[in-house]
């Protein structure tokens, strides 16, 4: 089976951990691991993952080097590309020997210049602020900024994902059966200008939504949207919480969850779930498990 799993923030640091290289070493082992048991279970795997921590440090990096002379988000996204490409690829490795070849691919995503997300920035980057610093930050750099559960974050514009514009090299990877490493932080944007050449954009991709994208085009039987919460749960924080094990598509349009958190993953599985195939949401540690139906939420055109 050609499986899509994206990895949650969780896979590479936890809520509130420090982003050291250190921090993100010891989380990358333990993702690996869960994701070496798919790839010994006989699935073909392709692997995306989120930057939002990473991202963010690197733009305030850049910023103490010369404030003026900021490197735009799109560049910024390339290398957290590499860089947390690198940690997964080599951890992987690690589990899985020389059996397996594991690549990382820099992959772009055109997006629409006119996407509304671009007046409205909503994807959260970077870490967590007390309120006071958040402001302090906003008006020293420009930034929009918005809530995070008790905490404050830098917002970017999101744009939906329109084309991947490397789906050719993916497709040979996948042909020669190498476990590829791809769309990291939802790829890097950019547009197709006039005279048809393409440039970079000053926003970040839902991570969910590109995976989704992916899935459909190189025709995944399935994608895992992998976080830290073992399931999709109605009445969520609730005495009366519920997990849910099964969704229909229309059932997964219709629930109603937060647009910063569980929204984008619920609509990205039943995006791709249309294609007649399914979808999961879990524990990035249950992997395997959720593959084969014995935990997390599947949502499919099946009840």
């Amino acid at each position: 089976m050609l499986v899509v799993a994206a990895l949650g923030g969780n896979a590479l640091l936890e809520r509130g951990e420090a982003v050291t290289a250190e921090n993100q070493r010891d989380n990358v082992k333990k993702a690996m691991h869960a994701l070496a048991d798919v790839v010994r279970a006989g699935h073909q795997l392709v692997i995306t993952h989120g930057n939002g921590p990473q991202i963010g440090l690197l733009a305030l990096q850049n910023d103490a080097y010369d404030s003026d002379k900021t490197f735009p988000l799109d560049i910024l996204g390339a290398e957290t590309e590499g860089m947390i490409g690198y940690l997964l690829e080599q951890e992987l490795e690690n589990q899985l020997g020389e059996s397996h070849a594991v690549a990382t691919l820099l992959t772009q995503i055109a997006v629409d210049p006119d996407d509304p997300a671009f007046a409205q920035p909503t994807k959260f980057i970077g870490p967590v602020y007390d309120k006071d610093e958040a402001e302090e930050l906003k008006n020293k750099h420009g930034w929009d900024i918005a809530q995070d559960g008790d905490k404050w974050r830098r917002v970017v514009p999101s744009p939906e994902p329109q084309k991947i514009q490397d789906l050719k090299v993916l497709k040979i990877l996948l042909q020669q059966q190498v476990i590829t490493i791809c769309i990291g932080g939802g790829g890097i944007p950019i547009v197709r200008q006039e005279h048809g050449t393409y440039t970079g954009v000053e926003a970040v991709i839902d991570k969910d939504a590109a995976s989704a994208l992916l899935a459909e085009q190189v025709d995944a039987e399935a994608l895992l949207l992998l976080t830290d919460v073992d399931a999709v749960y109605k009445n969520f924080g609730e005495p009366d919480e519920q997990a849910i094990g099964r969704m229909t598509i229309d059932e997964a349009k219709d629930f109603d969850a937060p647009s910063g958190s569980m929204g984008p993953k619920i609509a990205a599985a039943a995006r791709f779930a249309r294609s007649g195939k399914f979808a999961a949401i879990g524990r990035l540690e249950d992997a395997l498990k959720i593959l084969e139906g014995n935990a997390g939420t599947r949502i499919s055109d099946e009840n």
